[in-house]
């Protein structure tokens, strides 16, 4: 009891942007994306050494790509490496709006029979995270649009009043629009890891989305050819990320199990 209590008092703090300026701007979008993607529920299990080991297992993996890179070269340079880091960070989440219903819906038919109506009364959590994630930008898109056409049609009309439109999308809706987008950053590594919530359905349940969308990630990245080196290299990259948040997601069910007494069928 104490911790869920624990954990509805951090649901209820409100994340914080520090600093002037652009921090503040920047730091109102990343503590939105907190305060929807980061912020823990009821079902879901705060470990710290679930979350060292994630860490860890993220940092060996940067400083692996780091090497490969730096010994063997890749096509287009680090460039290149960084465009791919970004594309990633923003197709991971779209992978598991794809992705994420068949497997929840597998785990939930997987469920015993009695356990099924209370894991599907939990599902809003993670429905309201992916409306969130998409009714933002395109919700800001769509407004940005229907300015930028209402002052097109007032053009020959009323060319004062379109004048004002047009000011009026210049000073709000591009600062407005730079706020979406940081917004989306932040939102894309927060919905990638926690995976939409989905701890909130069962505790479980983010340890086998990240299975399955980083080896899905790995087969959409193959069309862009293996790494430069020998074909062992070629065939541990290719293999090593995948195998070891497998593993990693393997580990943490286990912890779950024998610590927490989370079970896939429990």
């Amino acid at each position: 009891m104490a911790h869920r209590n624990q954990q509805r008092n951090r649901r209820n703090q409100a994340p914080s942007a520090e600093g002037n300026g652009c921090l503040v701007f920047v730091g109102t979008a990343r503590a939105r994306a907190a305060a929807i993607f980061a912020t823990p529920g009821d079902e879901r299990v705060m470990d710290p050494r679930i979350d060292r080991v994630q860490k860890w297992r993220a940092v060996v993996g940067a400083a692996s790509t780091f090497l490969l890179v730096w010994t063997y070269g890749v096509e287009g340079g680090w460039s290149e490496v960084l465009e791919d880091g970004v594309t990633k960070l923003f197709l991971a989440p779209v992978l598991l709006i794809l992705v994420g219903p068949l497997v929840i819906a597998g785990f939930i038919w997987y469920a015993p029979p009695e356990h099924r109506p209370a894991l599907r009364s939990r599902l809003r959590s993670p429905l309201k995270a992916v409306g969130w994630y998409v009714g933002i930008p395109v919700g800001g898109a769509a407004l940005l649009f229907g300015a930028a056409q209402l002052a097109a049609a007032l053009n020959s009309v009323q060319y004062v009043l379109s004048v004002l439109l047009y000011l009026g999308i210049a000073v709000v809706g591009i600062p407005f629009a730079l706020w979406v987008l940081a917004f989306l950053f932040f939102a894309s590594g927060s919905a990638a890891r926690y995976a939409f919530n989905t701890a909130d359905v069962h505790a479980a349940l983010p340890a086998l989305l990240t299975v399955v969308l980083v080896w899905v990630l790995n087969l959409v990245s193959l069309g862009d050819g293996l790494p430069n080196g020998p074909a062992t290299v070629k065939i541990a990259a290719f293999l090593g990320g995948p195998l070891s948040v497998t593993a990693v997601s393997w580990w943490e069910l286990h912890v779950l199990r024998t610590r927490h007494g989370v079970r896939v069928r429990g």
